[in-house]
C-alpha cells in the first residue's frame, strides 16, 4: 500500500498508469483497524481503489475537496469518539452528490436504518462476509438504486 499524508488516509493503487479520476474510488470510513484491513482487502480484490478515513470528520474533509473523484461511500455507522457519525458522513455525500452511493456497515444500528439512513442506499449487518460488501458496492454503482 502506498499512503498519502497519513496512516489513516490510505490511497491503493494497482491499476498503473490509468489517471485517477478514469478509477473508481471507494472512500471507505472505518474506525477499526481490523475491519478496516477486512473492507479494504474485499474490495481491492473487488477491483476497485480506496481511499480511507478513520473518522466521520476525516471523511467530510475528503469529500469536499475530492472534486468528484469518489465513486461511492463505505460507512460505519458509529465511529468511535468522533462528532459525525456514518449517518452524518452518507448526508454530507449526498448534499454534494444526491445520487451518490452509500453503503453502511452496523453492528449494532440497523434498526435505525430506515429513520437515518439515505434513501437508495444498502446496509449491510457486522459480521458480514466480504462478497456481501463487493455485492452491494457493484449493485449501487450498475443500478444506482439497490433491490429490496
Amino acid at each position: 500500500m502506498e499512503p498519502i499524508g497519513s496512516r489513516a488516509l490510505a490511497f491503493r493503487n494497482t491499476a498503473g498508469v490509468k489517471a485517477l479520476e478514469d478509477l473508481l474510488v471507494i472512500l471507505v470510513v472505518e474506525d477499526d483497524q481490523l475491519i478496516q484491513d477486512i473492507v479494504e482487502g474485499a474490495l481491492s480484490d473487488g477491483g476497485f481503489e480506496l481511499a480511507i478515513a478513520s473518522s466521520g470528520e476525516q471523511a467530510v474533509e475528503l469529500l469536499d475537496g475530492s472534486g468528484g473523484k469518489y465513486r461511492a461511500l463505505v460507512t460505519d455507522v458509529n465511529l468511535g469518539s468522533g462528532k459525525l457519525d456514518g449517518w452524518g458522513v452518507a448526508r454530507r455525500s449526498r448534499e454534494i452528490d444526491p445520487e451518490f452511493p452509500v453503503v453502511y456497515m452496523t453492528g449494532d444500528s440497523a434498526d435505525e436504518w430506515a429513520s437515518k439512513g439515505v434513501p437508495n442506499s444498502i446496509l449491510i449487518t457486522k459480521p458480514f462476509a466480504p462478497a456481501q460488501l463487493v455485492t452491494a458496492i457493484s449493485q449501487l454503482l450498475n443500478s444506482g438504486t439497490p433491490t429490496a
